[in-house]
């Protein structure tokens, strides 16, 4: 059936939350948000092939690695497997002492007697325990009225109470409660329920209970789920004794905006996935989350420096690749093949290495790839698409060379062409052996190459300077002589009186390359042909030396090689 045309006959908007005077658009975040890795757990059950214990091992331990302080490891009442991987985590102490261990409970005693089992012995312990809360769930999925769902919270938190902290001086217990489908639920109904859960609890403001709101399945924009967050901080007794935690799914593509408008609002921390993970369309992405922040100004307490590494755990646990389009982390992220974003990306990397006060200001750059175990070769990549710009930046991080912009439009035509042949991206390597083969720098058969050379100075009426050299072309060798104002003019000359080779130079520009010892001298050269078929075509040499008077011969010699027959 196609899609309606009137889709109001079947879908029904969301119903708004009265909230006139609602705080959270003025407010911005100021600090990083306690964090929940709930990979192991939420990202694990949504995989078509679960991870291995070796596979959750190396994971649980990559996120530690980043900084992670409570992790959800599991579902332990679910599945033998699970039970004896935290068993592993609390036998074995996998985990540092600093670490909360999290597991998650239906609200069924049996289960929850399982789970609390599945932790004994841990130094740091949170029992998650859920139940539904929405009308949906409530009327269709449980036939539950609003006061069973109240009483069945509140009596599965006073079990998980005698089971823990009343009972088990051993480990230092902490609990979350979630009303699943939260974000569906009445907004009352869902503070009714966590009053009770909080009640049976009795946290305090050193161990705060944890009320999870989940936006279990995303049903309304972010601004919606920050109104629902605010009121329920608004209205939540002693709200010392609470943190509220934030549980965003992706379904409407706006996750992680719904967990910075959910900050925004009041809320003290967030659970979620690396790269996104979990059932449908995943939980929210922990690592934008971060990096959004990062690039604010505000550490996010969470380290990516070796974001290359979390990439290549995350891919090879999960099984699924990382977009190549996913913020940060995405192969293409930091890459532009537009010419215009290459020529500005380009020139603010160049304008940033002066720069006194550290501070990163670079087009089409939020964030310094840097930061994140990057580097600047994946900025620019060069297709039919690319213009001078990045072409430029590949022979000046490669070779040291800082073509004139003459040269960059003339080669960024000869890359055009290959481009455009192939149908295909170029890489870095293809642009330098490229720009090497036509600017005779690697020698070919059809290259000049300057076996020596005499340069004499001239008296009274004479030219200045005379070349006296030997060329070799190909198996073919030839003395030539001739006189001009400088040794480029002179050598301009000689071609013209030995070879028959007329050009005339219009340009020419020189730099160093690299500094000390190792210093060389680039030459570049743009010549007019004065004779023959080609006659007032303007063509490039470029020449490479430790002298710089030898640069700047061979880049003539570039030109003549161009344009001899």
């Amino acid at each position: 059936m196609p899609m309606l045309k009137n889709p109001i006959t079947k879908y029904r908007p969301f119903r708004l939350i009265n909230l006139p005077d609602r705080t959270w658009p003025s407010k911005v975040i100021t600090k990083a948000p306690r964090w929940l890795a709930t990979d192991l757990r939420d990202g694990n059950q949504s995989l078509p092939d679960p991870m291995s214990v070796d596979q959750k091992l190396r994971y649980i331990r990559q996120l530690v690695k980043c900084g992670f302080t409570e992790i959800e490891a599991g579902f332990p009442s679910a599945s033998q497997t699970d039970f004896d991987f935290i068993r592993k985590i609390v036998d074995e102490k996998i985990l540092p002492d600093n670490v909360w261990l999290q597991v998650l409970t239906p609200c069924r005693p049996e289960l929850i007697t399982r789970t609390v089992d599945s932790l004994r012995g841990a130094n740091k312990a949170i029992v998650h325990l859920y139940n539904a809360t929405s009308p949906l769930f409530r009327e269709v999925v449980f036939n539950n009225s609003k006061e069973k769902t109240v009483a069945l919270a509140e009596s599965c938190t006073k079990l998980v109470r005698q089971l823990t902290k009343d009972s088990d001086p051993n480990t230092h217990w902490n609990f979350e409660y979630s009303p699943e489908t939260f974000s569906a639920t009445e907004p009352e109904f869902a503070v009714e329920v966590c009053e009770a859960v909080k009640k049976a609890w009795e946290p305090t403001a050193e161990d705060p209970i944890i009320f999870n709101l989940p936006a279990t399945v995303e049903v309304a924009g972010p601004n919606v789920y920050a109104d629902q967050i605010e009121y329920f901080a608004r209205n939540i007794s002693e709200r010392e004794k609470v943190a509220i935690s934030l549980h965003p799914h992706n379904d409407r593509g706006t996750g992680v905006a719904a967990a910075e408008l959910g900050l925004m609002a009041g809320a003290d921390r967030v659970e979620g996935c690396l790269f996104g993970n979990g059932e449908r369309t995943g939980n929210v992405d922990l690592i934008t989350l971060a990096m959004n922040m990062y690039t604010q100004g505000i550490s996010p307490n969470l380290d990516f420096s070796n974001l290359p590494e979390v990439i290549r755990v995350s891919e090879e646990c999960n099984k699924i690749p990382v977009h190549p389009r996913h913020p940060y982390a995405g192969e293409l992220v930091f890459t532009a093949f537009s010419g215009s974003h290459q020529d500005a990306i380009k020139k603010g990397l160049a304008k940033q290495n002066s720069r006194k006060d550290g501070i990163w200001e670079v087009p089409y750059l939020p964030l310094d790839p840097i930061d994140v175990g990057g580097h600047y070769e994946a900025v620019i990549r060069v297709n039919s698409q690319s213009g001078k710009g990045g072409i430029a930046y590949a022979i000046q991080e490669k070779l040291g060379l800082d073509l004139p912009r003459g040269l960059q439009q003339a080669f960024s035509k000869v890359v055009q062409n290959h481009t455009d042949k192939t149908g295909k991206e170029i890489t870095f390597q293809e642009i330098i052996d490229l720009f090497q083969e036509t600017y005779h720098i690697a020698p070919q058969s059809t290259s000049f190459t300057l076996e020596k050379y005499a340069l004499e100075a001239g008296t009274g009426s004479e030219k200045a300077r005379t070349f006296i050299g030997t060329l070799k072309r190909g198996t073919t060798t030839s003395e030539i002589r001739g006189s001009g104002d400088g040794s480029i003019d002179a050598l301009s000359a000689a071609l013209a009186k030995e070879l028959g080779v007329t050009v005339d130079v219009k340009q020419y520009k020189e730099h160093a390359i690299g500094e000390g010892k190792d210093t060389k001298a680039a030459s570049y050269v743009e010549c007019e042909v004065l004779e023959g078929d080609r006659k007032g075509e303007r063509v490039w040499g470029v020449g490479i030396d430790t002298d710089i008077v030898a640069a700047g011969l061979k880049a003539v010699l570039a030109c003549a090689s161009a344009v001899a027959k």
